[in-house]
């Protein structure tokens, strides 16, 4: 068995997930690591050095926690790694077996899952503490001897328990970034790019662009990323009923095609609402807009203006507040030099501070210390 050869497990992930294949697959790739990457896909392929082993996508919540989760250990167990990198809880049993087998297995923790099962929809309100409390006893025996990798800062308080751990922050690849060069819009357009939830400001979005539209402000939002089919009608009848014309609920597009779109617009948006998670995470969304170039309005949580205020980057807002938000866009948009030297101060703070070629070290690191 190899020792440099990388399985990465995810039951949950796309392929191409930015985090998962674009930063740490290929970055091991890079430094010599022959990665194997099992994931839910429609074929087996390589591609850019990391080797994809398809397996089919749970069909539900439950059938993804058991017959997905399964495939993907078994799947896993065949290429014979040396370290297994783990990305979902629900691979977490089939870890500890693949620990007690011998071999090396790293956790990736993308979320603080106690602090988010509070505020899973899928859950009954009333039972959310309980189920919380339940999943935060069990997870010390899932994590029990594992190397965790965190994907924030905050979360190292609440696993004081866990002995070996780095954390490698999902900051922009700059390369990728810097590399797009696209023509501005001609009406100002406020850009969002991920997870398309209320949760996530999708709804405070509108409210804050009608409240521009009853002022004489006319502004576009280009809204990117995976949003579900109640949701995206629930948006679109809320903008006609505004009368907002320029509304677009775009969905899933590839990194950088989202990438490419965002460039065109004149504000990114990222007034997340103030759920623990969100509280104590940074939003990777934040950087990408600041390495494109664009002032940010963003909620005004302690991490988010600790970076905002540091660069003078943006302007922080109540995120519960709408009018807050509607005044922060139309702030930036009457004040285009400076908002255009906003965006330049941020984009010079992620070539300096915020990418992920600090983080890369940290993870190629992290592996060394393992093998």
């Amino acid at each position: 068995m190899p020792n440099n050869k990388v399985v990465h497990l995810t039951s949950v992930h796309p392929a191409f997930d930015t985090r998962i294949f674009y930063k740490e697959c290929k970055t091991l790739v890079e430094r010599g690591y022959e990665v194997v990457l099992v994931v839910p896909h429609a074929q087996d392929e390589t591609v850019e050095g990391v080797s994809i082993k398809a397996i089919k996508k749970g069909k539900s919540r439950i059938n993804r926690i058991i017959n997905t989760a399964w495939q993907a250990f078994k799947t896993g167990l065949r290429e014979n790694g040396y370290i297994y990198h783990i990305h979902d809880p629900e691979l977490l049993p089939w870890a500890q077996i693949l620990r007690m087998m011998g071999r090396s297995v790293i956790y990736d923790m993308h979320e603080n899952l106690p602090k988010s099962l509070l505020t899973k929809n899928y859950i009954f309100p009333f039972i959310r503490p309980f189920v919380a409390k339940v999943y935060s006893f069990i997870e010390k025996f899932l994590i029990f001897d594992l190397p965790v990798i965190y994907a924030e800062t905050s979360y190292k308080k609440d696993y004081l328990w866990v002995n070996q751990y780095e954390t490698v922050l999902n900051l922009p690849i700059v390369e990728q970034l810097l590399s797009i060069n696209e023509p501005k819009n001609s009406l100002p357009t406020v850009a969002y790019l991920g997870g398309v939830t209320p949760e996530r400001g999708s709804l405070i979005t509108l409210q804050a662009l009608h409240s521009l539209k009853q002022k004489g402000y006319k502004v576009a939002w280009q809204c990117l990323g995976p949003v579900s089919s109640s949701h995206k009608l629930e948006l679109i009848q809320l903008s006609q009923e505004y009368g907002l014309d320029d509304i677009y609920i775009i969905g899933y597009v590839p990194p950088m095609e989202g990438w490419k779109t965002i460039a065109q617009c004149s504000i990114g948006l990222a007034v997340l609402q103030p759920i623990p998670n969100y509280i104590e995470s940074y939003p990777t969304k934040m950087f990408e807009y600041m390495a494109l170039g664009l002032p940010i309005v963003v909620s005004n949580f302690p991490l988010y203006a600790e970076v905002v205020q540091s660069v003078n980057c943006g302007l922080c807002v109540d995120p519960t507040k709408p009018q807050e938000v509607a005044e922060a866009i139309q702030w930036l948009i009457e004040h285009p030099q400076e908002a255009e030297a906003m965006g330049q101060r941020g984009k010079k703070a992620v070539l300096e501070k915020y990418n992920w070629q600090t983080e890369a070290q940290k993870l190629f690191d992290f592996y060394q210390q393992l093998i």
